[in-house]
């Protein structure tokens, strides 16, 4: 490990985001004890017209989307072939990886009985349900993602025959069944909010939603890929080889280039939507304004944005659209699980999320982000080992 890049400027302990982690951390303590010994009651503003509220609309859906990078990335390099996007595989996979490994972590706080959370499929299987198929495909994904990330933790231990075995005979199969799974647990996120047409508003309401979940976080994973790599040149530079900081520029503008294209088809496919159903009559409503701001706001802007970028090489253009971009998910699964959701109730029992709800959803995002920066700053993520150097497949 004496040939990894030079850490250079390593900040020390006591550091302002340091010291507010630590904060969070203990907030996060306190509000777990709380959650765990007074039940969902106690912390949240959950109810029966509610039963769904932050901590599936963030921590599920946004999570689920926003980890989509490890499997648009592997798949445009090892699917697809384009090798010059190799540099980024590792980074997206644990990105991925604890994505999802903290969505799991995030759901133990959501339920009732999380103890129970491995009946559904090792005990009681209900195999017709799509909450079933649900939790299978993120089970089964979160354990793909696993042996996809473990080359990197056997290269810092210095194992060299099973990370051999991973890397030149697993990959290409890990990658395609990652595909497989992720296309049908994105979709059926989507699909669960189909058995609830008269509470989800009727814009955001379609027969189409599971194909709108899956085509959307195609481009939010495309969408995060560029802003985590923008904010791992940032703070992790140091810990960079060249290959990763060559690479850096193509792969944002080819990236950027797809979520372009992508989030282009989503915006006609949503206007098809609307006239499918004949929805037009609600554009002029107030929830129909809120509608015309995400669609035109955070899906035709940045992908016309992104193109700009794209054809004049704008990295910076490129990098902010990326943060828009993934606002605009987050957006849309907060519309679809909160804002547009019990949408004829009177205002007085509508779902607004406690503080501790917010404080959680906080602690959860602290300690995956703590998670990364332990992992990428001891194994090798954004740089190739030296005793492991040219034997990626």
């Amino acid at each position: 490990m004496s040939d990894q890049p030079q850490q250079t400027g390593k900040p020390g302990l006591i550091t302002p985001f340091n010291v507010f982690a630590a904060l969070v951390l203990v907030i996060g303590a306190y509000l777990t004890f709380v959650r765990f010994t007074q039940g969902l009651g106690g912390l949240t503003n959950l109810n029966d017209n509610n039963p769904w509220g932050l901590w599936i609309g963030f921590d599920l859906l946004c999570g689920v989307a926003l980890a989509a990078g490890g499997y648009t990335t592997s798949t445009a390099c090892y699917v697809f072939g384009l090798k010059r996007f190799h540099a980024a595989v590792r980074p997206a996979i644990l990105t991925a990886f604890l994505g999802y490994a903290f969505v799991v972590f995030a759901l133990h706080y959501d339920v009732g009985r999380p103890w129970r959370l491995p009946y559904p499929i090792f005990v009681s299987p209900g195999t017709t349900s799509l909450l079933f198929e649900v939790g299978l495909c993120v089970f089964l994904y979160l354990t793909v993602l696993f042996v996809e990330w473990v080359p990197a933790a056997l290269e810092w231990l210095g194992v060299k025959k099973p990370r051999d075995i991973i890397v030149n005979r697993l990959t290409l199969v890990l990658t395609i069944f990652g595909v497989v799974l992720s296309t049908m647990h994105q979709s059926s996120l989507g699909a669960l909010y189909t058995i609830a047409p008269s509470k989800l508003h009727p814009l955001w309401y379609s027969q189409y939603l599971p194909l709108y979940f899956f085509i959307s976080s195609m481009f939010a994973g495309l969408s995060m890929v560029i802003l985590e790599g923008t904010l791992s040149h940032r703070y992790f530079h140091h810990l960079m080889d060249e290959e990763h900081k060559a690479g850096y520029n193509d792969l944002i503008l080819g990236f950027a280039k797809g979520a372009s294209i992508i989030m282009a088809g989503y915006f006609i496919m949503k206007l098809m939507g609307i006239s499918a159903d004949n929805n037009w009559a609600y554009l002029g409503t107030g929830y129909g304004l809120w509608f015309l701001v995400e669609l035109f706001g955070f899906v035709a802007l940045p992908s016309f944005l992104y193109a700009i970028g794209v054809r004049e090489k704008n990295y910076k253009l490129i990098q902010w659209t990326s943060a828009l971009s993934v606002f605009g998910i987050v957006l849309n699964r907060f519309n679809v699980s909160l804002v547009a959701f019990n949408w004829q109730l009177p205002a007085a029992d509508r779902y607004f999320p406690s503080w501790g709800e917010f404080g959680i959803s906080i602690f959860i995002v602290t300690l995956l982000i703590l998670v990364f920066r332990f992992i990428v700053t001891r194994m090798p993520i954004f740089y190739e080992h030296p005793q492991f150097k040219d034997s990626h497949h």
